[in-house]
């Protein structure tokens, strides 16, 4: 299967779907789980609560009509609760949900270093208590195009993907800088300006229950 790239900011021209020039209608009530806010007429402010034990962050996703389909529009860290979405297209409605992540993480492990061997034993499922199902033997080796190409063992049986986490000098937290569907063993990443000499580690991911659905419609630019 193809590695997704690197997250970030859907290309936000493209959504001009139906409804693009429909009237704007009323927002629905706020959700106590997912606020939105038109900050501006094309500018949506997110809020949401903190992450509760041993979640690793957030998804947020957003779809232009209440069933979807949804798209993600960016993985966050947990300590992160908030989040503009911002130059949208006027007059359309955009929903929103968010869910938190969960999944055991690998060692961490800098660009170059070698990797350890992977432990023994057959893959368990993402949800077994402790590190048995966390990615093993992770390898991050430079490219010549300086982006960093990682290799791990998958030791989880029913993952929904694999998360890859950067951590960038002098930080203490990771965040989230790549995802992959279920079952890949490889991506790779090209280091934006001031994350050289990062660390890594990469999540056997999975996912909580989506909270429920908040809905603003953007005004005329």
């Amino acid at each position: 299967m193809p590695v997704k790239t690197r997250l970030a900011l859907v290309g936000l021209a493209a959504l001009c779907a139906a409804g693009c020039a429909a009237a704007p209608a009323a927002p629905a009530p706020a959700s106590p789980d997912l606020t939105a806010t038109l900050t501006t007429p094309t500018d949506i402010d997110l809020r949401w609560p903190a992450t509760g034990p041993g979640a690793g962050g957030h998804l947020l996703e957003y779809a232009n009509a209440a069933g979807g389909p949804w798209t993600a529009l960016q993985y966050l860290p947990s300590a992160q609760t908030t989040y503009r979405h911002p130059d949208l297209i006027p007059e359309t409605p955009f929903y929103y949900r968010v869910r938190e992540f969960f999944g055991p993480v690998s060692a961490v492990v800098t660009a170059g270093a070698p990797a350890a061997p992977a432990p023994p034993g057959a893959a368990v499922s993402v949800h077994t208590p402790g590190d048995a199902a966390a990615p093993a033997a992770v390898r991050a080796v430079a490219a010549e195009d300086a982006a960093v190409q990682f290799t791990w063992a998958d030791r989880s049986t029913d993952e929904t993907g694999f998360l890859v986490e950067l951590r960038k000098p002098g930080a203490t937290d990771f965040a989230p800088v790549e995802v992959t569907d279920p079952n890949v063993t490889t991506c790779a990443l090209s280091p934006l300006p001031g994350e050289q000499g990062s660390s890594f580690r990469v999540r056997a991911l999975y996912y909580g229950p989506a909270s429920p659905v908040v809905h603003r419609t953007t005004g005329k630019d």
